[in-house]
C-alpha cells in the first residue's frame, strides 16, 4: 500500500475574494501533486479568507462560498486529481441557526468530485480579537476518515486550545494523523505557545499533528504562517516559512520524514516583529488597491522606522516622504529626514508650514497649546492633500506608548489610513531601529536609519527646546507602567506595589483613561502583542472608574 505524502499548504487568501482564493488553491494542489503529494491540507477559511466577521451573517456570502467549494471539487475531478483528498477551510450553512448566526466555521474533505465529509469547529473563541460566538454556530462531532490504511482526523484552530470537545476523541478514534486548520494571528511570543500546545496534543492523543496556518495581513491582524508538523513523540519534523506562502511535504510513516527542504529553527524576536509589521503594511496596501504611501518625515525615530518598514514592504520608490518644518524644527532634524530619504532611496519633498501657521495664528488669534496643535494639524492637511491628489495611502507614525497616553494631536499627526507601529511601544521602536541597521550591515547594505535619529532625545518640536520628557516620564518607566496597566491589566495599587512612584502611576493611568476617545478615532495598525489597542481592549469612553 502506498504511503501518504502530505502537503501542508500555507496560503494568503483575501477576505471576500472567493473566486481568486479558490483558483489559487487549485494551483497549489496542482503544484503539490506534481511533487508527489497524495493528501493536501489548507488553513482555516482558506476559501474566503479570515476573519470574515459579519460577512458570516449574509446568506449570499455563505452560498457563494459553498458554490465555490463545490466548483473546486468538480475542477479537481475534471483535472484528474479527484482521488486525492483535499482538506480545506470554509464557511457553511448551519442546519439550525443560533441567534443571527447562520453558518459554521467548517473544514471539508474534497474527494472524487464532491464534498466527501465536513467538520464544524466546536470551540468558538470569544476573547482578544475573536468574536466567533457572534458569527458562527458551534459543531460537536469529530471528523475521522480512513485513507491509505491510516485514520485521519480533522479539527480547527481553537479546538486544540481548549480542553474537551472533539479533540478528546482523537485517541479513541485511533487517529494516526490529526489535521489542524488554523487562522492564528501573530503575536511576538505566540510561536512558542503554539508549539507547546501541538506537542501536548500529539503526545496526549498519540497522533501525528499537522498544524497548517494562514499567512498574510488582514486589516489589523497578521497571520505569520509558521505551519508545523509534530510526530507522536513531540518531535518537530518540519516548520514552514514565516510570513510567506509555502508548501511543506511530509512522508507519513511511523517515523514521519520531511520530503522538502525547510528550516526548523525560528529567527530572533526582532526579525519576527519587523517582518510582521512589513507584511501587515504590504498586504493592507496591496489588498486595498493602493500603490504608494505618503508620510511625514520629521527626522525623529518613529517616522524613520515607519518609512523603513514601508520601503521594505512595497519598495522605496513607492514611499513618498514629506518634510514639513516649522520655525521650531531644528537643523539636525531636517538633515536627519533628508539623510533617511537618501539612505532608503524613497521620494522626498519639503513643504514648509511656517507661513501657513502664521496666517491661522493671526486670523484666529491662537497661542500656546492651540498654536502647537495647529502645527500638527497643518501637517495633517498637507499629507491628506498629497493623498487626495496622488492616491497615496497616508501612514501615521504614532507608536503604542504615545497612543496609550494620548500624546498626539487629533486630526494632526494622528491622521492617516494605516498606523504601522501602532502596537509597538517606544522602547521597542528604538530596539527595532538598531536591529534593522545591524541587519543592513550584515547584508552589506547602508544602514537606513540615521544614528542621530536613534540617539537624540525625542521631541515633537512644537515649541522651543521641547522634548517628550517635558510632558511624560522617561520612556523606559512609562513603558513598564503601560505594560502592567494595559497588557497585564493591573490596577494602580498593584503597580505601585511593584516599586513605581505612586504619583507617576496615578498620572499615567489618568492619561491612558482620558485618551480612549482619541484611540477610537485612530487608524488601524498591525497587532503584534497580546493586548493591542482596538479589538483586544474595549474600554468605555465615558468612564469614571479609576482603578
Amino acid at each position: 500500500m502506498p504511503k501518504i505524502r502530505l502537503a501542508m499548504v500555507q496560503t494568503n487568501p483575501v477576505v471576500g475574494d472567493i473566486d481568486a482564493n479558490v483558483t489559487a488553491a487549485f494551483e497549489k494542489v496542482r503544484e503539490a501533486i506534481a511533487q508527489g503529494a497524495n493528501l493536501i491540507q489548507f488553513g482555516e477559511m482558506a476559501v474566503t479568507g479570515y476573519p470574515i466577521e459579519d460577512l458570516a451573517t449574509r446568506p449570499s456570502f455563505i452560498a457563494g462560498a459553498e458554490e465555490a467549494l463545490a466548483s473546486l471539487a468538480t475542477r479537481l475531478e475534471q483535472n484528474g486529481f479527484g482521488e486525492i483528498p483535499v482538506v480545506i477551510g470554509h464557511p457553511s450553512f448551519a442546519a439550525i441557526p443560533s441567534g443571527w448566526a447562520i453558518a459554521h466555521n467548517s473544514a471539508s474533505v474534497l474527494l472524487n468530485g464532491s464534498i466527501s465529509a465536513t467538520y464544524n469547529k466546536h470551540h468558538l473563541p470569544n476573547y482578544s480579537v475573536f468574536d466567533e460566538y457572534r458569527n458562527f454556530v458551534p459543531g460537536s462531532e469529530l471528523l475521522t476518515f480512513e485513507y491509505l490504511g491510516k485514520n485521519v482526523s480533522v479539527v480547527i484552530c481553537e479546538d486544540i486550545w481548549q480542553d474537551g470537545g472533539p479533540v478528546a476523541q482523537i485517541a479513541a478514534n485511533k487517529t494516526d494523523l490529526t489535521l489542524v486548520l488554523n487562522g492564528s494571528p501573530f503575536e511576538s511570543d505566540k510561536d512558542d505557545r503554539r508549539l507547546a500546545l501541538i506537542r501536548k496534543l500529539a503526545q496526549a492523543q498519540k497522533t501525528h499533528v499537522s498544524y497548517v496556518n494562514l499567512v498574510g495581513g488582514q486589516d489589523d491582524l497578521v497571520f505569520d504562517g509558521d505551519s508545523i508538523f509534530v510526530s507522536t513523540t513531540g518531535e518537530v519534523v518540519a516548520r514552514a516559512t514565516q510570513f510567506e506562502e509555502d508548501t511543506v511535504l511530509i512522508d507519513l510513516s511511523d517515523t514521519p520524514e520531511l520530503a522538502s527542504a525547510h528550516q526548523v529553527t525560528r529567527s530572533d524576536d526582532n526579525w519576527q516583529v519587523w517582518n510582521a509589521l512589513v507584511l501587515g503594511l504590504r498586504d493592507y496596501v496591496d489588498k486595498n488597491g493602493f500603490k504608494t504611501v505618503v508620510l511625514g518625515l520629521s527626522g525623529g525615530i518613529d517616522s524613520a522606522v515607519v518609512a523603513t518598514i514601508a520601503a521594505d514592504a512595497i519598495g522605496a520608490q513607492n514611499v513618498f516622504g514629506v518634510s514639513m518644518p516649522s520655525k521650531y524644527s531644528s537643523e539636525h532634524s531636517k538633515g536627519d529626514a533628508a539623510v533617511l530619504a537618501e539612505n532608503l532611496g524613497c521620494q522626498y519633498t519639503t513643504v514648509a508650514i511656517e507661513d501657513m501657521v502664521a496666517t491661522f495664528e493671526s486670523t484666529l488669534q491662537l497661542s500656546d497649546l492651540a498654536s502647537e496643535n495647529l502645527q500638527a494639524r497643518m501637517r495633517g492637511v498637507i499629507l491628506m492633500a498629497e493623498s487626495n491628489t496622488h492616491g497615496h495611502l497616508t501612514l501615521t507614525t504614532g507608536n503604542k506608548s504615545e497612543l496609550a497616553v494620548g500624546y498626539s494631536t487629533i486630526y494632526g499627526d494622528s491622521v492617516g489610513g494605516f498606523a504601522p507601529i501602532k502596537d509597538v511601544e517606544k522602547s521597542l521602536v528604538w530596539q527595532l531601529a538598531t536591529w534593522r541597521n545591524e541587519w543592513a550591515t550584515l547584508r552589506g547594505e547602508t544602514p537606513p536609519i540615521p544614528e542621530n535619529s536613534i540617539t537624540k532625545p525625542p521631541s515633537a518640536e512644537l515649541r522651543p527646546d521641547q522634548t517628550d520628557q517635558d510632558s511624560l516620564p522617561e520612556y523606559d518607566v512609562l513603558d513598564a507602567i503601560l505594560d502592567r496597566y494595559v497588557e497585564k491589566r493591573q490596577g494602580a495599587a498593584d503597580i505601585v506595589a511593584a516599586g513605581f512612584d505612586e504619583a507617576v502611576v496615578t498620572r499615567v493611568i489618568g492619561l491612558v483613561d482620558r485618551a480612549e476617545w482619541k484611540r477610537r478615532q485612530g487608524a488601524i495598525g498591525p497587532k503584534i502583542t497580546g493586548m493591542a489597542f482596538g479589538r483586544d481592549r474595549r474600554i468605555p469612553i465615558t468612564n469614571r472608574y479609576r482603578g
